[in-house]
């Protein structure tokens, strides 16, 4: 992808036929499968609200809660970019004629970084910036073969992308231009990445929609292997992938997965991963690859899942083609298993619960823009949560964030907005901000629901028509980016 200073706004994209589907089931997936982008999913923006709260103090000693304003103050995402990355308007890389200037990838990087999560060492700083080079050479040629093909993409069509985004985050569109400001991200940046995604799924369904054929036969077929393979347990999975062209590759590809894989444990989430650096089309769901039975998956994948609790994430995994990140998201039991009614979990003396705190301490009458960034900044601890154990690691990356493991509470001990917010909250969860005289607060629920069981259900023909179609759609679009990138004639700086 291209990213100038003077490049055109991203709804400019040269206009044209984007091209018509080749049959009913080609337009069927142009509306369900291949337009939802990534933006359309979760994305954590924890980075840049976290670097908001280096301006907020921990407690000092003496109680007093204030302003750091003589404590040094935690570069942003653009900052940390520029640490690795020209500060000049140089060139970080050449494709076939077309540039990409050093300003382009400081850009792509501070929004990877402000809206990920990671709070990356120097090292990390280095291997997200070969991938983001990689990415944007990538998104390059997408762009130009997009450009030949006369694919336009409306600002309009972006736009619906970003109140996605907002809706889905539960964001304004204000806090989010905050959020990208902070991290000293240009709007522009996150628009054109939008921008890019849409002409390449649109070009993607021009060349290759009418390639596709799934005929009645094809999807009796997969009817009955399906139904053959009902006894066995289903997968709720996510992927990262990212290709070994040739021998030579296996090693970088490898390095480049361990350090994503890195990434994740550290907190960036799995989807906001996949989006920017998956190499399948699935990284416009956020690498969300859907139910899968054993079978679907090549052998090394599968037996892999077999060892996995719900919520893993994988180390990079060899297989066909190159590496794969997999998260189990869910899992479902073959058809006929009856579920046990699940087991009561101990939570504890009625009317208490096991509970963690966590402050952010700005005190009862903040300003109006330090409690904005507070409010931020607790939103984005919130995603990164996932229970009490990862609590206090996440918790401890966040500059003036206070962690406390209160124990087993007598709920009625609690302020009354402390019991109503957790009166909102499942077992296992953690509740939504909420202002106290403190500063804005979260409190996680350290007991455990207990375990569902769900139970396969046989797909109907539609859906298994839409799956075989976009299988297919998946392995050509793999292939035509593989030509694309041997044919490209690509110089990096």
């Amino acid at each position: 992808m291209l990213i100038l200073r003077h490049a055109p706004a991203p709804g400019n994209v040269p206009e044209g036929n984007a091209g018509a589907a080749a049959s009913k089931t080609a337009e069927k997936t142009l509306s369900v499968s291949f337009l939802k982008f990534a933006c359309a999913g979760t994305i954590a923006f924890a980075a840049a609200a976290a670097v908001s709260v280096a301006a907020v103090s921990a407690p000092r000693q003496n109680g007093e809660q204030r302003l750091a304003s003589n404590e040094p103050v935690q570069p942003n995402a653009a900052d940390l970019a520029a640490s690795v990355v020209h500060h000049g308007d140089g060139v970080a890389a050449i494709v076939n004629d077309s540039v990409i200037s050093d300003y382009d990838l400081r850009q792509r990087m501070a929004l990877f970084i402000a809206t990920s999560g990671v709070k990356p060492s120097q090292d990390t700083l280095n291997s997200i910036r070969d991938q983001v080079l990689k990415e944007l050479e990538t998104e390059q040629m997408q762009l130009l073969e997009a450009k030949k093909d006369n694919i336009s993409v409306s600002s309009a069509e972006v736009d619906r992308q970003i109140d996605d985004i907002v809706k889905n985050n539960h964001l304004s569109m204000d806090q989010l231009k905050n959020v990208l400001s902070q991290g000293g991200v240009d709007m522009s940046t996150l628009r054109q990445q939008i921008s890019v995604q849409i002409a390449w799924s649109k070009l993607v369904q021009d060349q290759l929609g009418d390639r596709v054929h799934v005929t009645p036969a094809d999807v009796d077929a997969e009817l009955a292997r399906i139904k053959q393979a009902a006894n066995k347990p289903s997968y709720l999975v996510s992927e990262i992938f990212q290709a070994v062209d040739t021998p030579d590759q296996d090693a970088k590809v490898q390095k480049d997965m361990a350090d994503l894989d890195n990434q994740i444990q550290l907190g960036a989430p799995f989807s906001s991963v996949a989006r920017q650096f998956s190499q399948n089309p699935t990284a416009a769901q956020g690498g969300d690859l859907g139910w899968v039975e054993q079978g679907q998956l090549p052998a090394d994948l599968e037996k892999r899942l077999e060892t996995m609790n719900v919520g893993d994430v994988t180390e990079p995994i060899r297989a066909a083609g190159g590496y794969y990140i997999l998260q189990l998201r869910d899992k479902q039991q073959p058809v006929g298993t009856k579920v046990a009614e699940a087991p009561k979990q101990d939570a504890g003396p009625p009317g208490t619960l096991p509970l963690v705190r966590v402050l952010i301490p700005i005190g009862p009458k903040p300003a109006k823009d330090l409690a904005e960034r507070a409010l931020q900044a607790a939103l984005a601890l919130r995603v990164h949560i996932r229970d009490c154990t990862h609590a206090r690691d996440v918790v401890s990356r966040v500059p003036g964030a206070v962690y406390m493991n209160l124990g087993s509470m007598k709920l009625a001990d609690l302020s009354t907005d402390m019991q109503s917010a957790i009166a909102k909250t499942q077992p296992g969860e953690t509740t939504a901000p909420f202002p106290s005289p403190a500063g804005v607060e979260l409190i996680v629920r350290c007991d455990k629901a207990a375990p569902k069981e769900s139970v396969f259900v046989v797909p109907t023909r539609d859906q298994v028509e839409q799956q075989l179609y976009e299988e297919q759609m998946t392995v050509l679009a793999r292939r035509y980016m593989r030509d694309l990138r041997r044919e490209a004639d690509v110089e990096t700086r």
